[in-house]
């Protein structure tokens, strides 16, 4: 008994001598607020529910706009306003543009050497050298602009050969929109459809994709414990770290079959150039140090992992939040029938003369983003950041959920009001209230090219059909658990063509 009651004194003394030595630690090291709980080994992992971005805007709200957590072994500074923001991409721009080591990165990203997951210095500023000037330039991109329109008007097409007699179909949108821009992206990379009734590319060969396609989605949500608590690597981590690589195996003879395939083609000037593979190639021809067959590869799998469940998830939020809200539908239907008339389907060309329609997409990046946090960062250096010390290897991560729903910075956060944009560039802030392609030197390149494939494709829908819940309950607006946010419950509505669209449709 007097063992049992010593033993009991002895931890609980242990424990608040431990407790008081990390606060009085941090407090010297002038390190941001933190929870005072700092469990060994876990640090403040215990604290985690799902959604992440939503326990850690409560954190935020509890202890400050500027927090600092132990995930694991790793530092980790959480930022959720946009002065914080401002302070982390501008004045500790180069400071964070590096990404924190994770065995996504090793395994997915060539040992952290691809575009997103290669540390800040010349090899990174090659890379995004390549694919802001020789990918996803404005001429370039423009390039691509007819075969875009050309996979738009297949799916609207498509979506019209299933209307029944009463003229209306139960449309399954996730699969319609992920299908869609699937197609998109192969077709600029690779000039092929691995989707719907076409018939570029084997059988074997659409197999082969659609497999790599669904594995990597399977994987892209798990989370690697092992990241943060390198002790516990050895229970069950090598299960995850064996699929990884199996999966980028696949991935890597996939792409390097399509760039052998491309390679046998380039003496003829009609290929030439026609795809990114092509535009790549012919630069390997004078440039074969920075224009190696792994370079190409991974730029590919970047283009195409990061182009397309992201466009195709931000579409689908963007259906269930109009017919939710069919004033915001029949508002941006009456600027299309306004601007372009009915003689004619929308274009990529006419997108700049519809700013409501803008507006309902930079909404839906606010009420539903895709991305809740931006991709990690890490720092280089120690920095300071709201006046607080950050130490070198601290991963940020940016909450732009908690800023996005903030009623300090948003009026009626929770309501969807696509008007609220319509002037919103000239608005104080602008540029850290809404972010959904990041800030600074790491920001995505291919903005623009998503905007314009997202742009289209609701315009297009819009300008063709009506549209409707299938049931008198509102569409289901929860999102899937993780480090993205599709839809927990993929969207599911119902279509039938436009009388004033019938001509046009006619002509697909």
């Amino acid at each position: 008994m007097e063992f049992s009651h010593f033993f009991f004194i002895s931890s609980s003394l242990l424990c608040f001598l431990y407790l008081f030595r990390s606060f009085l630690l941090r407090k010297f090291q002038n390190l941001p607020p933190s929870p005072l709980l700092l469990l060994p080994v876990l640090g403040h992992l215990y604290l985690f529910k799902k959604p992440l971005h939503q326990t850690l805007a409560k954190l935020s709200q509890k202890y400050g706009p500027v927090l600092f957590l132990q995930f694991g072994s790793r530092p980790v500074l959480v930022v959720s306003s946009p002065s914080a923001v401002e302070e982390c991409f501008t004045k500790n721009d180069v400071v964070f543009a590096n990404r924190p080591r994770l065995l996504a990165g090793k395994i997915l990203g060539y040992n952290y050497t691809s575009l997103v997951w290669a540390s800040y210095g010349d090899h990174w500023r090659n890379l995004r050298r390549i694919a802001s000037i020789e990918m996803l330039s404005a001429h370039r991109i423009q390039t691509f602009a007819e075969m875009r329109c050309n996979e738009v008007r297949s799916l609207v097409l498509r979506l019209c050969r299933r209307c029944d007699d009463d003229g209306y179909q139960v449309v399954d949108m996730k699969s319609a929109f992920f299908e869609t821009t699937l197609n998109v992206m192969m077709m600029m990379i690779g000039g092929k459809r691995y989707y719907d009734d076409d018939d570029s590319g084997s059988l074997e060969e659409r197999r082969r994709f659609k497999e790599i396609v669904t594995e990597s989605f399977k994987l892209s949500g798990a989370t690697n414990i092992g990241d943060f608590v390198p002790i516990l690597r050895w229970i069950g981590m090598d299960k995850l770290e064996n699929k990884l690589k199996l999966l980028q195996e696949k991935r890597d003879n996939f792409m390097q079959d399509l760039i052998d395939e491309h390679r046998q083609m380039k003496g003829s000037e009609k290929q030439r150039n026609t795809t990114l593979i092509h535009v790549l190639l012919s630069l390997q021809e004078d440039d074969p140090q920075n224009y190696k067959d792994e370079i190409i590869r991974g730029m590919m799998q970047v283009m195409l992992s990061a182009g397309t469940d992201t466009s195709a998830s931000t579409m689908e939020w963007a259906m269930s939040l109009l017919l939710n809200n069919p004033e915001a539908l029949i508002k941006a239907r009456a600027e299309i029938d306004h601007q372009i008339g009915h003689s004619r389907l929308v274009d990529e060309s006419d997108l700049p003369q519809l700013p409501y329609l803008h507006g309902i997409i930079k909404e839906t990046f606010r009420v539903c983003p895709v991305g809740p946090m931006l991709v990690p960062h890490e720092s280089s250096s120690d920095c300071t950041v709201g006046g607080y010390r950050v130490p070198r290897g601290t991963m940020l991560l940016v909450n732009l959920w908690a800023m996005q729903s903030d009623p300090k910075l948003w009026d009626e956060p929770m309501k969807f009001k696509p008007e609220r944009f319509i002037d919103f560039e000239g608005k104080k802030e602008g540029a850290f209230l809404l972010m959904p392609f990041g800030y600074g030197r790491r920001r995505c390149p291919g903005e623009s090219l998503a905007i314009r494939v997202v742009g289209l494709a609701l315009a297009s829908l819009i300008q063709c059909f009506e549209w409707a819940r299938v049931g008198q309950e509102m569409v289901d607006m929860v999102g899937a658990p993780g480090l993205t946010m599709p839809k927990a419950q993929p969207l599911m509505a119902k279509c039938r063509p436009r009388l004033a669209a019938g001509k046009l449709i006619s002509q697909l």
